[in-house]
């Protein structure tokens, strides 16, 4: 019996160092399906978490460009820290049906854009789950699961310890003017944990976005039933800048970013062209740290009368040296670099350029380049970086009960660099 549980140790610590290699992700698999909004109901947007066996539900909403009504499913599928399946039955992580039908549909009125939007909330009287733990949302056609619509991750919370954090300065010299570091403590009492080191693993992650956490596998000291998180070389996060914002919540008049307004067959804004930001010094810019929102000002629903508009970026500068590429990311596209936010440049006018089709709203965003030589993301070459910044870091702990073949979410907080 040892044996067995020592390999499901093993096991479990092999995925958690996987956890960059990501399987399910948020991601839209149709171009026709646009504006997918997921989050809590207590606030339009926040972060898709829910309180196990809670009242709380998730809100998911999303608009199909082709129109009429389609037969679309979901189901819910349970997963581990590193976003792979946990392979368990719909039994053992369902307390009702495997896949239910999304019928609750309206279609656009007074739009130029004609859409159908569709809605569903989690759990419902047909879904809902029974662990704690990372779940991914799966909408297909027909009941066909190879006919994948969208996915999206949410994250079921039983609560068992306690998190303090702070965010202070790198340890670092160099850094100390660009770099936000966390240290933070978890209590587990109360919590049958055999080896701390093993079984408990905590993973952060600045303003929602997956691709910049970091895991921790072990912590840097225990303290009775203390685990301490503070090694100078870990969570520590540059801090990037404020997100640029657009506000198209009225197509009549133009916002702070909006240089014109053309409404014919179809709605066309062209933005102001955007100032690259990498600078020493740090300004202040209020935004909703990646979100975006819908809106419209002019209506009275803006689920069904908020209308699209094909939306014109540009980002002055001359090109870095060395080949890459130039993108444009936000909530909006699950900070996705793919053709859709890729960027044109243009030679004669030293800028880049791009056009997207939004919905109506409020939208932060942000440039990022991708070397040819290292094809990683930088987001911080065309936006900076300052010790300053606003920022929001998802706390997430999860634990791995002995002899258990899942992981469950046992702990979570949100630590803001502005909010003592």
């Amino acid at each position: 019996m040892m044996k067995k549980a020592f390999c499901i140790s093993i096991i479990f610590f092999i995925c958690s160092r996987c956890l960059a290699q990501t399987v399910y992700n948020n991601q839209v698999f149709r171009s026709e399906i646009k504006s997918v909004e997921f989050y809590n109901t207590q606030k339009a947007p926040s972060f898709p978490i829910i309180r196990l066996n809670s009242a709380e539900q998730l809100q998911l909403a999303f608009d199909d460009l082709k129109g009429g009504s389609r037969n679309y499913y979901y189901t819910i599928e349970h997963c581990d820290q590193g976003w792979n399946s946990s392979n368990l039955s719909p039994a053992e992580y369902l307390q009702s049906f495997n896949q239910d039908q999304i019928r609750d549909y309206n279609y656009s009125a007074t739009t130029l854009q004609k859409y159908t939007h569709y809605e569903l909330k989690l759990p419902n009287d047909n879904i809902k789950p029974k662990l704690s733990g990372n779940y991914i949302l799966k909408v297909y056609e027909d009941g066909d699961q190879s006919k994948t619509v969208l996915t999206q991750r949410f994250y079921v919370l039983n609560p068992k310890v306690s998190i303090l954090a702070d965010v202070v300065p790198s340890p670092a010299i160099s850094l100390r003017q660009t770099n936000q570091k966390i240290n933070f403590q978890v209590d587990y009492t109360g919590l049958r944990v055999q080896n701390p080191g093993d079984d408990i693993r905590t993973f952060i992650m600045q303003n929602a976005r997956s691709e910049t956490g970091q895991l921790n596998s072990q912590p840097s000291n225990i303290r009775g039933t203390q685990l301490v998180y503070n090694d100078l070389g870990t969570n520590d996060f540059q801090g990037r800048n404020e997100f640029r914002h657009l506000d198209t919540r009225s197509l009549k008049l133009n916002s702070e970013r909006i240089a014109h307004i053309y409404r014919d067959t179809a709605n066309t804004v062209i933005l102001l062209t955007d100032p690259t930001l990498d600078q020493p010094d740090y300004t202040f810019c209020y935004d909703n740290d990646g979100n975006f929102y819908i809106g419209n000002q002019d209506g009275s629903d803006p689920r069904i009368d908020a209308d699209y508009a094909h939306m014109y970026f540009s980002l002055a500068g001359t090109k870095p040296g060395g080949d890459g590429s130039a993108y444009i990311v936000g909530q909006f596209n699950n900070y996705r670099l793919d053709e859709r936010s890729k960027l044109q440049y243009d030679a004669v006018k030293n800028r880049y350029y791009t056009q997207l089709l939004l919905k109506q709203g409020v939208y932060d965003y942000a440039y990022v380049w991708v070397p040819n030589t290292t094809h990683k993301a930088d987001d911080t070459w065309f936006e900076g970086s300052h010790f300053e910044t606003e920022n929001d870091y998802q706390m997430l702990v999860y634990y791995h009960p002995a002899g258990a073949r899942w992981v469950e979410l046992v702990g979570y907080r949100v630590l803001n660099t502005a909010k003592k």
